[in-house]
């Protein structure tokens, strides 16, 4: 606790999750991932396969995923202070977009590369190729298991988790074309199994910065229906309206609501405020609300000339 001016300032309460466990989990992840990830890439060039080179480049990003995770756990773990009022929690929220365009960048490199060998395929030898998928397989699954063990309601750990499992599919690609191309010669099935492991490295790259673009731009988190939540603070009892009503995350997993409700000239603002925390809690896992909460005049029902948002009565009483 700091004085300021005469006034205490506290840490305040924190809202992140214990971050010793996630770090021990990635860290043994990354350890699986990076280990394979160079021995991939030599086999890979020396096999002449764009899938297993692909899928090293996949694995890179895995693991740049990965540390960006750490290093956003550790930020997110300082406490709020001076003009960052929320800490620095959205560190991880940068991380996961940054990983995400990293991604969609990898994929038009590889979907270049790809189509020169789908015209042109160079030899390559399949058993190696087959080999070192179903080896990347296991690897893959123990990394994935490390990863679930985390705290997965972080965009970034889930970033993770979810490239992992995309790398996954894309070594059991890489091992059916290894096989095909070793039983047929068919050299251009290591192109395409390249070019699924691309569309699966574009699907996740969209995804993460689909999602931290969300959360910069102060959108509802997805399950959460603002016109549902107005609704249902208008329905408790002794409310006449509510408006300026808010919802976003301050970083994955942390909704926040804010709200200005008017109440009957007679209704206890406290009890009213308390009931519709508990109403947010029950049915939305909404933990932060901030709340002013006054009584309506007489005479309107308006008490802010100009909300921000629509206004929310509850007309069946």
């Amino acid at each position: 606790m700091s004085r300021m001016g005469g006034v205490e300032v506290g840490e305040g309460h924190g809202h992140g999750v214990s971050a010793g466990a996630d770090r021990k989990w990635l860290v043994w992840a990354l350890a699986l991932i990076v280990g394979f990830m160079a021995v991939e890439l030599v086999v890979g060039l020396a096999a002449g396969s764009l899938a297993l080179i692909t899928d090293a480049g996949h694995m890179l990003t895995d693991a740049a995923s990965i540390v960006l995770a750490l290093v956003a756990i550790r930020l997110a773990a300082r406490p709020a202070k001076g003009g960052f009022t929320y800490g620095l929690k959205r560190a991880e929220i940068l991380s996961a977009q940054a990983n995400g365009i990293t991604l969609l960048l990898l994929t038009a490199w590889f979907v270049y590369e790809t189509v020169d060998r789908l015209i042109d395929p160079p030899p390559v030898r399949g058993m190696l190729v087959f080999v070192t998928a179903i080896a990347g397989i296991v690897v893959n699954i123990a990394a994935s298991w490390c990863i679930s063990r985390a705290n997965r309601s972080s965009l970034n750990v889930e970033g993770a988790f979810q490239h992992v499992l995309n790398d996954l599919y894309a070594f059991i690609a890489t091992a059916i074309a290894g096989a095909v191309v070793w039983w047929t010669g068919f050299a251009r099935a290591d192109a395409i199994a390249a070019l699924v492991v691309a569309g699966l490295m574009a699907k996740a790259g969209w995804g993460l910065v689909r999602e931290s673009g969300r959360i910069f731009l102060e959108a509802a988190p997805a399950g959460i229906d603002p016109e549902v939540v107005g609704a249902q603070v208008a329905s408790v009892p002794d409310v006449v309206q509510a408006h300026d009503l808010h919802i976003w995350q301050i970083t994955s997993g942390e909704p926040a609501l804010s709200a200005h409700v008017l109440v009957r000239p007679t209704a206890d603002c406290h009890a009213v405020r308390a009931g519709i925390e508990e109403l947010m809690r029950a049915q939305h896992r909404l933990q932060h609300t901030t709340l002013q909460v006054d009584h309506a005049s007489e005479d309107q029902l308006d008490h802010c000339e100009h909300s921000h948002g629509p206004t929310y009565r509850f007309t069946g009483r």
